[in-house]
């Protein structure tokens, strides 16, 4: 077994296609989660051109390569997955029964540590590092939507009678509800970060878009398209006015959901509930096995999910002044946030004291 270490733009063609073909075939050895888009060759060269350090290293049994895992590497040797912070699938795409040694792996890189926030499940010797496991709801598809739909009726008849009853409504009040599976006018693109930025303001978050190199970065993706590999913009139309949209990213089996938002205006018919049905209804017709909602508590995704995925935090990391270092940094920080997320008792006055700020300021700036 070898290990290379190469710039994205490095990679040979015949290496980017033994990477697809992995992830291609990973759902017929069981480990579909591997095909997830976050995980693939375009990620990795889309985030090269908005980051620095990004590096892609390649393993090879009998010259054949065997895995590659995507990651940025700062001058100290430390080492992060790819698009940390904004990237929701991480981990190293592998041929089955491939095995290795994480701390083995880190020294072949020439990092000291290595930090993960989204690892995907089944990669244990990265596993057996992390500090914590958390669900990432999915939504069903791979039977069709009509089976989908039946099984959401099932779970919360409710909520689905009442979510399909909005978008009656919607088209009564304001015109023809119409989606759009794939749009590609770059305008309702920025429609949509405006959108996201003024829900981030209004809840007291971090506006990820404030971030040239992230709003770079979706632009980028925006313009990617390829048969494995593609940015998505799904958007809800009353009329002619888009009322809700979603960017996010597909496979040739995942849809990877990312950054949905809507028009507040017409919040009373929940349209963004409508765009995910949507979603889900055209994603099924594309031979899409699932929609990955992502990691993180939103009562949207519990009213969606037909199962959840476990995702891992935490990192691997030598023993090394830089590592020691670095979990000295971020150790204290994930603890804490990771403690008011998962106790309700502290989540929701903070999460109150969030939007209370978020209101304030988004007041300030009219």
């Amino acid at each position: 077994m070898t290990l290379t270490v190469h710039r994205p733009g490095d990679l040979t063609a015949a290496d980017r296609a033994a990477w697809t073909a992995l992830q291609s075939k990973a759902h017929l050895e069981g480990a579909t989660e591997l095909a997830n888009p976050f995980l693939s060759p375009g990620f990795a060269l889309a985030t090269a051109h908005e980051r620095r350090g990004v590096r892609i290293a390649v393993v090879r049994e009998g010259g054949e390569p065997a895995a590659f895992l995507p990651f940025q590497r700062s001058a100290g040797g430390v080492g992060r997955a790819i698009g940390l912070g904004v990237s929701d699938c991480q981990g190293l795409v592998h041929r089955p029964g491939f095995d290795w040694d994480a701390r083995d792996f880190l020294r072949a890189c020439g990092l000291a540590v290595w930090e993960f926030d989204h690892l995907v499940g089944g990669q244990a010797p990265f596993e057996a590092s992390a500090s914590g496991s958390f669900p990432s709801p999915v939504m069903d598809i791979d039977r069709g939507y009509a089976a989908y739909l039946g099984q959401l009726h099932a779970q919360s008849p409710k909520f689905t009678r009442s979510t399909l009853a909005k978008e009656r409504r919607l088209g009564r009040d304001h015109g023809a509800v119409r989606y759009v599976h794939d749009e590609r006018d770059p305008r309702v693109l920025a429609t949509l970060m405006r959108w996201k930025s003024a829900q981030y303001r209004r809840t007291g978050r971090s506006d990820r878009f404030a971030h040239p190199w992230i709003a770079r970065l979706v632009r980028r993706l925006f313009h990617t398209r390829s048969d494995s590999f593609a940015g998505i913009l799904s958007v809800l139309y009353a009329g002619d006015v888009p009322v809700a949209a979603h960017f996010g990213l597909r496979s040739e089996r995942i849809l990877a959901c990312w950054f949905p938002a809507y028009d507040p205006a017409f919040a009373k018919y929940s349209p963004g509930l409508v765009l995910h049905l949507r979603m889900a209804e055209a994603a099924a017709r594309d031979g899409i096995a699932y929609l990955d909602l992502g990691r993180g508590r939103k009562a949207y995704k519990d009213s969606l999910k037909t199962r959840e995925l476990t995702v891992f935090e935490g990192w691997v990391a030598l023993r090394h002044p830089v590592a020691f270092g670095h979990l000295a940094r971020r150790a204290p920080v994930r603890a804490l946030r990771n403690t008011v997320q998962s106790r309700p008792e502290f989540f929701e006055p903070a999460d109150k004291l969030l939007k209370h700020m978020g209101r304030i300021r988004s007041r300030a700036q009219i």
